[in-house]
């Protein structure tokens, strides 16, 4: 997939919508993305990447049905695609293969050398 690169917050949204299965629509997904990164989330933010993560053929979506809970409006509900597994996957490859360049430093700083003597 030349040139299928991924924003950091479009990868944590695909991410999530995966994770979530069946149950990945707007609200839900900012709610996931908050909690495991200690971010405050804006639900346009989400609508905007979904959308563009749609375009890319990533992601795709289907209307659920209306409830009295939501005053009979309907939600979007949003499912991984095969291209967009592929893309995750690719990201995750390279993000390890870097990861696993790194050196094995120690980061010990000189005066916490000098104050173990």
């Amino acid at each position: 997939m030349k040139g299928a690169h991924l924003g950091e917050l479009e990868e944590l949204v695909l991410l999530t919508v995966g994770s979530l299965i069946d149950q990945a629509y707007a609200v839900v997904i900012m709610e996931e993305i908050s909690s495991n990164t200690n971010r405050k989330m804006d639900v346009t933010a989400i609508h905007s990447v979904l959308r563009r993560l749609e375009k890319k053929g990533y992601v795709k979506s289907e209307m659920g049905g209306a409830s009295n809970e939501r005053g009979g409006r309907r939600k979007r509900f949003f499912s991984l695609t095969k291209a967009g597994r592929s893309v995750l996957d690719q990201s995750m490859e390279l993000r390890y293969s870097l990861y696993q360049k790194l050196p094995k430093l120690s980061f010990v700083s000189p005066i916490h050398s000098i104050i173990q003597l």
